[in-house]
């Protein structure tokens, strides 16, 4: 195991005794050709829509516009579209994931791959990468396919 991933799984521990609740904020970036932004981080297999905690005395737009940027480069162009609030029990006790349409945005600059992020791409919603998480491949449906939304991440 990595020294960042014997980190990363340290402070998970830490947030899930240390708050009685936690909050994420994740966006699905959409392109002109109905493709979504993926990325892949160093920590945790699979790909995954940018995002991350809400952090203290930040909003989860915030936090959303942070971690687009952060992740992906990504800058907002227009305010995001609210789609749901997800638990996310599995992974954390009293977890909860606010999910975000992102329609109207720009990417000047692709981050390189860095400790956090290994990869990130646009994909086809009927040509994902191997080992898309689950979570993913749900919210796509319920977005594109009008699958019923399901309140668990």
């Amino acid at each position: 195991m990595t020294r960042d991933k014997l980190v990363m799984q340290i402070l998970q521990r830490y947030w899930r005794w240390a708050r009685g609740m936690t909050l994420g904020a994740q966006g699905m970036v959409i392109d002109e050709h109905r493709r979504v932004l993926l990325i892949r981080h160093t920590y945790r297999p699979g790909w995954h829509f940018p995002g991350g905690g809400v952090e203290k005395n930040e909003t989860v737009a915030t936090a959303l516009e942070r971690e687009l940027r952060e992740e992906a480069g990504v800058t907002l162009a227009g305010p995001p579209e609210f789609f749901g609030v997800y638990a996310n029990f599995r992974y954390f006790p009293n977890d909860h994931v606010a999910f975000f349409l992102v329609r109207s945005w720009q990417q000047t600059t692709v981050p390189p791959p860095n400790r956090e992020i290994a990869e990130q791409g646009f994909f086809a919603i009927d040509a994902l990468p191997e080992g898309t998480h689950r979570a993913v491949e749900l919210r796509i449906a319920e977005v594109f396919q009008g699958l019923p939304r399901d309140a668990i991440w």
